[in-house]
């Protein structure tokens, strides 16, 4: 049976009534028809019992029914004996009760419904901490070292002046020992290997942007100023 809430006003549908008694609901429609005139004159009352309205059937067609407010369903109840009689007032006392509960306790359901979303709202950010460790916790893969392998022994030789340089030939070990040092200082890591790849792209940048010391250098242009220094000679 089931209770729908007319503006502010419980009701129940003519068919669930129909369903609930075990009858045709034409000879539901022609009962609560015939309670109507018994009320004779008090005729203006019939809305606190009972209210027209249609429906729709299978095959589109609007149909006429009745809504039976709790009175309605109890002066309803009058007309039926036996065990279907009595069936039918516990069932409607029952559901009616149960929605003027709900509706005397808005508070209720209304905290139940936010202690469901707070529920799946920490729900989400447990998913959202998983994925996100997840993510931190993956190292690059092979194709992302090489890049940055590549990347990091192109911007050491360009800063050591090219592998022709005196500088290449004389220190690079130095240079490169200086560049991978720094690296993974910058990025906290025991080897280059080891990056999250959420970092991939800032290690290509901190390459772009890595500069020797200002000692080594010094140092750097120490050795390559031997060429000039000898092509003068």
């Amino acid at each position: 049976m089931e209770i729908i809430n007319l503006n502010g006003q419980l009701v129940t549908d003519s068919r669930d009534i129909a369903k609930m008694v075990g009858r045709r609901h034409d000879q539901v429609l022609r009962d609560i028809k015939t309670v109507i005139e018994h009320l004779g004159d008090d005729h203006k009352s019939v809305g606190n019992y009972f209210i027209e309205s249609t429906y729709k059937d299978n095959l589109n067609r609007e149909k006429f029914c009745y809504l039976l407010t709790k009175k309605g369903c109890e002066l309803y109840a009058t007309r039926m004996t036996g065990e279907k009689g009595t069936l039918f007032a516990m069932t409607y006392i029952d559901r009616f009760n149960e929605m003027e509960q709900q509706i005397q306790n808005p508070i209720n359901s209304l905290e139940l419904a936010l202690q469901a979303a707070l529920k799946h709202e920490q729900e989400l950010k447990v998913i959202k901490l998983d994925v996100d460790f997840l993510k931190g916790s993956m190292r690059i893969d092979s194709l992302q070292q090489q890049e940055i392998q590549q990347a990091a022994k192109q911007s050491i030789v360009q800063a050591l002046g090219g592998k022709d340089s005196v500088a290449y030939k004389e220190i690079s070990k130095k240079v490169f020992s200086a560049f991978w040092n720094e690296f993974k200082q910058y990025f906290k890591i025991p080897r280059y290997g080891d990056i999250p790849k959420v970092k991939h792209e800032e290690a290509l940048r901190f390459i772009s942007l890595w500069r020797p010391s200002t000692s080594l250098q010094m140092e750097i242009d120490s050795c390559n100023s031997q060429i000039a220094w000898g092509d003068e000679q």
